[in-house]
């Protein structure tokens, strides 16, 4: 019996457990690709220095000074000029505000007119229901006054 259990276990390991192939790949496939990759990286590490080795000796270091002060020249243009690109784009805010508020005074111009327009349309109904109705009370007292003058004669 304990054959048996000791045949299962290592039947269900070997199909089951995968661990060791999986490493063994991975070590191949590491050394493979480190193999192939690593000439081709050399080749660019010594390029790269090659380039920097021939940039320093054509750049003498007095030149470094030269550069420095332009670069500071250059810094001061650049401040300069950006500080006028800020006025002028505040001038275009301030330009198009102007723009805006002048449209808003139009809008709010033709607004009240026609408020106005409304109003009196209003007004004048309001005075003919007016009218009316002053000119109702009139002829009904007029008519009770002429009953009532034919009651005192």
């Amino acid at each position: 019996m304990d054959k048996i259990a000791k045949d299962v276990g290592d039947i269900q390991s070997r199909l089951l457990d995968h661990r060791p192939v999986i490493n063994a790949e991975i070590r191949y496939f590491m050394r493979e690709f480190e193999e192939k990759r690593g000439h081709r990286e050399s080749r660019l590490l010594e390029n790269i220095n090659k380039s920097v080795l021939e940039t320093n000796e054509q750049m003498p270091p007095a030149n470094f000074e030269d550069m420095k002060h332009q670069l500071s020249d250059i810094n001061k243009r650049l401040e300069a000029a950006n500080h006028m690109v800020e006025r002028v784009q505040q001038r275009e805010l301030e330009a198009q505000q102007g723009t805006r508020l002048k449209a808003n005074m139009e809008q709010l111009k033709e607004d009240w007119a026609e408020f106005l327009k409304e109003q009196q349309r209003l007004k004048e109904e309001v005075d003919e229901e007016h009218a009316r109705a002053v000119g109702q009370l009139s002829a009904k007292y007029n008519e009770k006054k002429k009953e009532l003058a034919k009651f005192t004669l």
